[in-house]
């Protein structure tokens, strides 16, 4: 992807068949479904790709047994059915995570075992292996920092574990190979009608203040938790459809884990779901939902959050982790769509995804979650070419490989026991271009931190061939250093500084 070639395209009056407001999760699913169906695509965000939920989600791919427990069996097959996809498509970015819900009682094992056999159900032939029970002794083999306390056993099933902001930099680059024009630091300014229809944006360059009207026949709106804000351009007395939810998580060190294994604690006392997962070489524990009443790009932790998180974390782990021992925390704002819910609980309302279309044409998609984004993107642009008549071609997204995916036997990929984290796995089959760097430039293979496995080489990647603009985007959404120790990624950015210099980026 280039920058400046695509905003040449951008100001170049052209009139697009689909123009896209929004460069997270749904609208990036979005973009690629419309330019592999041959439609002329452009996608415009404000900030980076996935800069706002998209990049902070609790990195699975999974159907939600939260989701089973509340009876919504349609959204935990579709997303169980896209589970599978994805661990073909991108098995560079997804992998197989075994999870573990330990058990105190004979009754809870016979009742989890009950649901996840649901969820085997439902997942139908891609449930390999199925859930199982698992003793006592087994699970504290597997999951050695466990307290062992009046423990009865443990159901193990898996899900996916994915890094959800380099597969939104994935998806942007794979849809810009098949045609779209993508751009990221481009706000949209405003809709432009004829009419009383909705026929294009008004959009600025943030890098050199350059304005550009984007003709288009259609325009979709997929700006996740600021959906409402952009519906209000195009009817000003619009009621809002969302309600919002924080949600947070922490990093910790790999000693409060010691395995290529989860745990889920599946109630607790304010009836959520909380995960304790391996994660790029670190722990994450998440997560919260705590109603908010408005939605922001970098939302902040809540003390209680933290409070509650570390409390149940240490019912389960044998060391509780403290305040001293947080290296990270990250925050993320769920768009939940109002209806069908208790408004005063947020963990009551609905994760699936809503298309509405208003009376001057403005089609706005929000809500669902990461594992289904694809099924959104075929939905939404499903209503495009209805609204406005398109020839296109049928979807095949369903099967499409992702930028960087090598072949595979269709097998899910099982983490490997004790096995560090190798950061250049995430590039797949481009692993190799990645290394080409670091033999032409060999300072280019040292570290950005001592005991994180980021190299040189990926930042120089990143603005080459990832449109990355800003440290913040190479640090958090390239990289995941930003995600996973807060201390080391303050080391890194003087020599991330350096490297933009060099490679004649303007360092901000």
């Amino acid at each position: 992807m280039n920058r400046d070639e695509a905003w040449l395209k951008v100001s170049s009056r052209e009139i697009w068949d689909v123009a896209i407001i929004g460069g997270g999760a749904t609208g990036l699913g979005a973009a690629l479904e419309a330019a592999t169906r041959g439609l002329k695509t452009i996608l415009l965000e404000k900030r980076d790709f996935a800069s706002a939920t998209s990049s902070r989600s609790t990195k699975l791919v999974h159907g939600g047994v939260r989701y089973l427990q509340q009876g919504n069996i349609t959204l935990v097959r579709e997303a169980l059915h896209e589970r599978a996809r994805l661990l073909v498509n991108a098995p560079h970015l997804v992998e197989q995570l075994f999870f573990v819900i330990p058990c105190y009682s004979v009754f809870e094992k016979l009742y989890y075992r009950a649901g996840m056999a649901a969820y085997d159900c439902l997942a139908g032939s891609q449930a390999r292996p199925k859930s199982r029970l698992v003793s006592a002794d087994e699970v504290e083999k597997v999951l050695p920092t466990l307290k062992r306390t009046g423990l009865s056993g443990g159901v193990e099933y898996w899900d996916g574990q994915f890094d959800d902001a380099r597969l939104a930099v994935t998806l942007a680059r794979t849809a810009s190979e098949h045609g779209a024009t993508i751009l990221n630091y481009t706000p949209v300014t405003g809709l432009v009608s004829n009419a009383g229809k909705i026929c294009g944006i008004e959009c600025v360059n943030s890098e050199n203040g350059d304005t550009a009207e984007v003709k288009a026949k259609c325009v979709i709106n997929a700006t996740g938790i600021f959906v409402d804000d952009v519906r209000k351009w195009s009817e000003p007395s619009a009621k809002n459809m969302l309600a919002f939810s924080q949600g947070i998580h922490l990093v910790l060190p790999k000693k409060f884990l010691q395995s290529h294994k989860a745990i889920i604690v599946p109630k607790t006392k304010d009836g959520r779901v909380v995960f304790i997962i391996p994660w790029h070489g670190s722990v994450v524990v998440g997560t919260t939902d705590t109603p908010i009443s408005s939605a922001c790009y970098d939302p902040e932790p809540q003390a209680q959050e933290i409070d509650f998180l570390l409390e149940h974390a240490g019912m389960y782990l044998r060391e509780a982790p403290t305040q001293s021992d947080i290296r990270a925390v990250f925050v993320g704002i769920r768009p939940l769509v109002r209806g069908g819910g208790d408004g005063n609980h947020t963990s009551k309302l609905s994760r699936d995804h809503s298309i509405t279309v208003d009376s001057h044409g403005l089609i706005t998609i929000t809500g669902g979650k990461w594992t289904t984004y694809r099924k959104m993107g075929q939905d939404v642009i499903d209503e495009a070419i209805k609204r406005c008549e398109f020839k296109a071609s049928l979807s095949r997204t369903a099967e499409l490989r992702l930028v960087g995916a090598m072949s595979s036997s269709g097998e899910p990929r099982m983490q490997a026991a004790d096995s560090p984290f190798d950061s250049l796995h995430l590039y797949g089959a481009e692993r190799k271009e990645v290394e080409k760097l670091i033999e032409s430039e060999p300072a280019w293979g040292e570290r950005l931190a001592a005991d994180y496995p980021y190299r040189k080489a990926e930042v120089v990647w990143a603005i080459r061939r990832e449109m990355a603009r800003s440290v913040e985007d190479i640090l958090f959404r390239r990289t995941r250093l930003g995600f996973l120790d807060e201390q080391a990624t303050q080391a890194a950015i003087k020599t991330v500084q350096q490297i933009m210099a060099a490679e004649g980026l303007r360092v901000r």
